[in-house]
């Protein structure tokens, strides 16, 4: 079992201000996909006078930790997701920008034949199911 955000950046001594928890707090829970404007709003509950610049600044030096992941959507807009492992993939409605996190069977071995990966070393892969919801399905 991956332990949570909190737990894993408390392990690594990262020094946690009122305005890093409060972002970090934002982000905690399951299937958890924010947009930046989304954790500055729910940070904001916790401490309001967090600024827009200090959540940017922590979710980007959460993504250079690798303790956080950026889904990108076709729309151009980031969401930040705090949950990470080597099986952990999205499904993601290109409506409205929902998202799932899912553990497809059968990717674990996803691998690139050697020939194919030009001299890199693969560190991680990720997987994105994209469709529509029922909603949006429905509705357009």
């Amino acid at each position: 079992m991956i332990a949570t955000l909190p737990d894993r950046l408390q392990d690594r001594g990262w020094r946690i201000t009122p305005q890093r928890r409060s972002v970090i707090q934002a982000l905690d829970g399951d299937h958890v996909h924010l947009s930046a404007e989304q954790v500055h709003a729910a940070a904001r509950r916790i401490v309001p006078e967090v600024s827009l610049a200090t959540v940017y600044n922590t979710l980007n030096e959460l993504i250079a930790m690798g303790e956080i992941s950026e889904i990108r959507l076709a729309d151009g807009t980031t969401r930040y997701d705090p949950k990470i492992g080597p099986d952990h993939h999205h499904l993601l409605c290109e409506g409205c920008g929902l998202t799932y996190d899912v553990e497809p069977r059968g990717v674990e071995g996803l691998s690139l034949p050697p020939v194919q990966r030009y001299g890199m070393t693969i560190e991680s892969v990720e997987v994105v199911f994209r469709g529509r919801c029922s909603n949006c399905a429905e509705h357009g």
